[in-house]
């Protein structure tokens, strides 16, 4: 079995960048406990890739089924 190889993390730029977001947008969801989850380290935020793409996820809005539709 081989060890766990260390992650890579994202730095907010990173991931407004890829996201096609600003990192405003970002900052804004941190002080708002939404988006991807986060690390801290000291002052830095970073991400992982993974809760990135479960962030995003959360942001999904499902519209509403039309009334008198049968599934």
């Amino acid at each position: 079995m081989t060890p766990d190889l260390p992650q890579r993390l994202l730095n907010e730029h990173e991931v407004a960048k890829t996201r096609a977001i600003r990192v405003a947008t970002l900052r804004k969801w941190r002080t708002l406990r939404r988006g991807p989850r986060f690390l801290k380290i000291g002052s830095l935020v970073r991400y992982r890739a993974e809760d990135v793409a479960a962030g995003i996820e959360q942001q999904e809005v499902h519209p509403a089924e039309p009334a008198g539709v049968a599934q």
